[in-house]
This record gives C-alpha cells, sequence and structure tokens, in this order.
C-alpha cells in the first residue's frame, strides 16, 4: 500500500484545526456560522494556510458532500479567458444542491491574464445570486482593483516558529517519530514558515529514518551544513581563496547543490558573521549582485568564484 502523502494526511477538515492566521480564522468563522459568505481574495505566501482554509470553509458550508457545490481550479493551469466564459460561468450559472450558493476556489489568481480577470469581474457581478467566488494569489497587487473592490481581503502571514513546530509535534505523534528541537527548528528554517514544505521535508526525512536528526534534514533539503557556508566566507574575508574555493567546489559537485541554493545560504550567514556592519553591508551588495547574475543563466561555479574573489578584496 502507497504511504500517503502527508500534506493532505494531516492537512485540517475544520478552522480551528488551522495552524496559526488566528484572526483570519476568526473572522472566517463567523462567516460559516452565519452561513453568508461574501467573494474573498486570501493573499500571501505558499504554504500559509489559503487553499486548506477555502477547503475547511467548503467542508463546514456544506458538509461531506462539498465536493458537489465547491470548484477548485488552478488559475496558472487555466489562465485564459476561455475557461473563465467556459468551466467557471457554467458552474456559477447553476443553482447549488441542498443550499443557496456555490463556491468557486481560484488559485493563483494572480496568474490570470488582465482579459480573464476583466470577464472573471462581470461573472461575479452577475452570479452573485448562485456563487461565491475565493480567489488565492501570492501578491494581490496583481489582481485588478475592481475585483479586489469586490472582495472581502485576509492578507495571510508566514508561520511562526512556535505555530510551525507545534503542528509538526503533531504529526511526529502521530507517526512515532524521534526528533529533537534543534531538528524541529531546522526543518521551520529551511522551510521558512511555509507550512506544506515543513510538513513534505519532514516525511521525506522520515523515509530515511524514524529518527530525525539535523545531518537526515540537511540532506533531504538539499542544504548544506551552516558551518561550511560560514567556514568558506570566513577563509575568503581572509584572503584564503583557494581553501574558500575547495569548499564551495565541495557544495557543488559533492553535494550537488545548485548556485542558487549556496548563495541564498550565503546571504543568510552574511548577518551571523562577527564582522561590522559596514562590512555586512558591502556582502550584502555583493551578494545580491552575483544572485542576479546566477538567475539570469550564468556559469555557477564561475559566478560563486568571482564573489568569493570579490569577499577577499573587500578592506575591513
Amino acid at each position: 500500500m502507497f504511504e500517503e502523502i502527508w500534506t493532505e494526511k494531516y492537512r485540517p477538515k475544520k478552522l480551528e484545526e488551522m495552524a496559526g492566521q488566528n484572526e483570519i480564522v476568526n473572522r472566517l468563522e463567523s462567516f460559516v456560522k452565519k452561513r453568508s459568505l461574501p467573494h474573498c481574495l486570501f493573499a500571501g505566501p505558499a504554504g500559509t494556510g489559503k487553499t486548506t482554509a477555502a477547503l475547511c470553509i467548503a467542508r463546514e458550508l456544506f458538509g461531506e458532500n462539498f465536493k458537489s457545490n465547491f470548484l477548485e481550479l488552478n488559475a496558472s493551469d487555466e489562465r485564459g479567458i476561455d475557461t473563465i466564459r467556459t468551466k467557471v460561468k457554467d458552474f456559477a450559472r447553476t443553482r447549488a444542491i441542498g443550499d443557496s450558493f456555490k463556491i468557486i476556489y481560484l488559485d493563483e489568481a494572480d496568474a490570470l491574464t488582465r482579459d480573464a480577470q476583466q470577464a472573471l469581474r462581470r461573472t461575479m457581478e452577475n452570479f452573485a445570486d448562485t456563487c461565491r467566488f475565493i480567489l488565492a494569489a501570492n501578491y494581490s497587487s496583481k489582481i485588478i482593483l475592481p475585483i479586489q473592490s469586490r472582495c472581502a481581503v485576509f492578507r495571510f502571514s508566514r508561520l511562526t516558529k512556535k505555530e510551525a513546530t507545534e503542528y509538526l509535534k503533531k504529526i511526529q505523534k502521530a507517526e512515532k517519530l524521534k526528533i529533537d528541537e534543534k531538528s524541529l527548528g531546522l526543518i521551520f528554517d529551511i522551510s521558512e514558515g511555509d507550512m506544506r514544505k515543513a510538513i513534505n521535508i519532514l516525511q521525506t526525512a522520515a523515509i530515511s529514518s524514524k529518527k530525525i536528526t539535523t545531518k537526515i534534514i540537511l540532506q533531504t533539503a538539499g542544504k548544506a551544513e551552516p558551518r561550511q557556508i560560514s567556514d568558506m566566507l570566513n577563509l575568503a574575508l581572509k584572503g584564503k581563496f583557494t581553501e574558500a574555493r575547495k569548499i564551495l567546489v565541495d557544495l557543488l559537485f559533492e553535494k550537488g547543490l545548485s548556485g542558487e541554493d549556496i548563495i541564498k545560504q550565503i546571504h543568510k550567514q552574511i548577518f551571523s558573521l562577527q564582522i561590522p556592519d559596514k562590512k555586512k553591508m558591502e556582502l550584502i551588495t555583493k551578494t545580491g549582485e552575483y544572485e542576479f547574475r546566477l538567475t539570469e543563466g550564468s556559469n555557477e561555479l564561475i559566478q560563486l568564484e568571482a564573489l568569493l574573489a570579490q569577499l577577499g578584496l573587500i578592506k575591513s
């Protein structure tokens, strides 16, 4: 039997079970209690509970047969005007089964073209009696103002370390895993408040062993030991370019890390270096410049070597 994906297995079924977003949950619960839902815009980073909140609302409003009154679409896959004119409009125009309205959930709505958004605006107006829309977007600024003005806006924030680790502990207990606070903290640091990413890291690590260590997590997530990055930076700053380059080559070719992963970890480690703030500012400037070069498709080894060389040239 195949192992179920934990992000689905442990997805909350009720709003009260969600991790974090307490104010948003309270407001949404009041809508559910009154059985009155406006059009909603859920804005915020990935993995903060936007899709989960929409599914919880549908389950609590419509019961176990919520799927007949709930349509979920990913707007980044179907971003054109034809999707709005056919799938969305056809679902919105029919009456709900056993209830007063249906719900259409459009994930990644900020990927919709401008024409598609204009068509969506008209659909939201014409079928408000039979259908409510919940739009999810990473960037609310990419949603046209006429749609924003028709929605109650909810801004989801990244989960705090306490909120994320408490939820991971529930999964740990259910799956009978052994993991210490340091390892849980590392999962949070890598996921950066993205709960979906954190759960995926935990599940992948659990495949290797029921006793999860920081080493297993780093291997699972494809990250370098923070100590390695710190050593590489300190060697470069001391002008020991050849030694710093050896660590870089090991990370790229032995550990198999990408240049973008390494430069992101360099960025994080700069703030913990024991150097003056002015020097940190110079390092951040150089890091930003070389990160841009990597995203433009430049050779990873050459650009990261050049960054290490630049660090060695920075005067105290």
